[in-house]
């Protein structure tokens, strides 16, 4: 089957998370978000944001009342999406406006002073920590750490409910190099099972993602020879079919049969796409779960410096131990260490503390993300006190 854009899929796509009060859906523009004043209908003014209105609830959440934008990954989307809603539950008065977009998109938007924090499945860059600090006074953007999760590989092949692939064959099918399901690599990790001789239709994202960026981290990592391209938020591989965001991966997947894609698990799991378990050397095949994600990132190093809290994952795309997932992300939240608003802080900090405590953390797994580990959750926590 030959695939054909439809710019159709962009309704697929889920464009924000907007609550006020109560959980409800919307899409928003950020033009009209930079100064909260010009638009009453949709923000609260700086000034309801302040120390005053904070006090601990029965939920143990340390409210703020006022309005927060935000925006960026999509791989955190479901996280954001639970979180907001317990947090507006618990805390009357407070609006915290995720808008999903891309990690990308995020970052440009904080850096442009149009967002509390920013979503980014991947740390900034240098030149991003440089342009951050136009609008962090006397500070500087810093990457936090905050969802941990597996990247899940969906496929689409009826018949076919037990899929095992490894890290070179994986790196050839999204290069183009391996085209047919039947392929020998394929049917050597799949003895047994009756593969067709249809193509492979393989699915990416069209804009630039975290989520690209860290799977084709694990492709260059466990796979070199056959991934010749270096990481990066924009999709490099031959061939195939884009989509926007990871929700647009997904839903091309689902409706297309002989793709194969990839997107967090939550996406996998709402839409009940098979995953695709890994070879990695262990004694069995590992699937993508949260238990197996957690595994992974445990292997984390911190690898920033004063503030930042950027993690190096290269350790969980060689690993071989059991139960260990290795295509593993961590969504960052990007916030200025010092210089945040005045006005939009006392909400930013509190919410972002929430997501950082036990209570934050405990909720990840029932929607197939992975908690941080103790070690890391325990400096994110410490880093979210001190921002000023």
């Amino acid at each position: 089957m030959k695939l054909q854009r439809k710019s159709g899929l962009r309704a697929l796509t889920v464009g924000a998370v907007a609550i006020t009060g109560a959980l409800v859906l919307t899409a928003c523009g950020s033009d009209d978000n930079n100064d909260s004043s010009s638009n009453p209908s949709s923000s609260a003014s700086a000034s309801s944001s302040t120390s005053a209105n904070s006090g601990a609830n029965a939920s143990g959440i340390s409210c703020e009342k006022g309005q927060i934008l935000a925006s960026g990954s999509s791989a955190q989307q479901n996280a954001i999406e639970s979180w907001v809603k317990d947090y507006q539950q618990a805390c009357s008065g407070a609006s915290i406006n995720y808008k999903t977009s891309s990690s990308g998109e995020g970052i440009v938007d904080f850096n442009q002073g149009t967002d509390a924090f920013a979503g980014s499945d991947s740390p900034l860059k240098p030149e991003e920590v440089a342009s951050s600090k136009k609008v962090c006074t006397n500070g500087q953007g810093i990457s936090i750490p905050m969802v941990g999760g597996p990247i899940a590989v969906g496929y689409n092949l009826s018949g076919v409910s037990n899929l095992v692939l490894d890290a070179p064959t994986l790196a050839k099918i999204f290069n183009s190099k391996i085209t047919t399901w039947n392929d020998e690599a394929i049917k050597k990790l799949n003895p047994g099972v009756t593969l067709p001789s249809s193509k492979i239709q393989t699915v990416h994202r069209q804009d630039e993602s975290g989520t690209t960026d860290n799977l084709t981290k694990y492709l260059k990592g466990a796979a070199p020879s056959d991934w010749p391209y270096e990481h990066a938020k924009a999709w490099m591989g031959k061939g195939g079919q884009a989509a926007a965001k990871s929700s647009g991966v997904a839903a091309l997947v689902k409706q297309t049969e002989g793709s194969i894609g990839y997107f967090e698990l939550s996406y996998a799991t709402a839409s009940s796409i098979p995953t695709v378990k890994i070879n990695t050397g262990a004694s069995a095949p590992v699937e993508a779960t949260s238990q197996n994600a957690s595994a992974g990132i445990a292997a984390a190093k911190v690898v920033g410096t004063g503030a930042d809290l950027s993690l190096d994952l290269g350790a969980a795309y060689t690993t071989k131990a059991d139960n260990a997932y290795p295509i593993v992300l961590v969504t960052y939240e990007i916030a200025c260490d010092k210089g945040n608003k005045a006005g939009t802080l006392p909400l930013t900090k509190s919410f972002l503390s929430y997501i950082a405590s036990d209570a934050g953390q405990a909720k990840l797994s029932a929607a197939g993300y992975a908690p941080l580990p103790t070690e890391i959750a325990t400096k994110v926590r410490s880093t979210v006190s001190a921002l000023s």
